[in-house]
């Protein structure tokens, strides 16, 4: 009977040992500059498999994630964001994608970068 309890517990500890971590927080820069591109950004980012949560900053541009890494990682994340049209740091956004935002968001435009300055103070 304590061959078979002992059995089970190291068992137990073992599979519990391997399990991997569900769930990772991660952050990285997203290029935008207003709530358009917030929204567009969120909603990106929680139509990828496996993320759970999306937050991205209009001030500090950092967009804060929940993901499941066993069905995703934040590459694939990237690659969906720039996709849309948003650049990251790893991959920029196709001419075709970025050309596709509203005239509010064209965050590479100096002149629009200036008008949501003016607009925040």
């Amino acid at each position: 009977m304590k061959n078979i309890f002992l059995l089970a517990a190291v068992l137990l500890l073992s599979t519990s040992a391997f399990a991997q971590d569900k769930n990772a927080k991660v952050s990285f820069e997203v290029d935008g500059v207003c709530m358009m591109c917030k929204k567009r950004i969120e909603k990106a980012a929680l139509k990828t498999k496996g993320v759970k949560f999306a937050k991205w900053d209009v001030n500090t541009h950092q967009l804060s994630l929940i993901i499941d890494e066993r069905k995703t990682n934040t590459e694939t994340v990237k690659k969906t964001i720039a996709s849309i049209g948003h650049d990251t740091k790893d991959f920029k956004a196709p001419k075709e994608a970025y050309d596709n935002l509203h005239e509010c968001c064209k965050y590479r435009d100096e002149e629009v970068q200036e008008d949501h300055k003016k607009a925040k103070k």
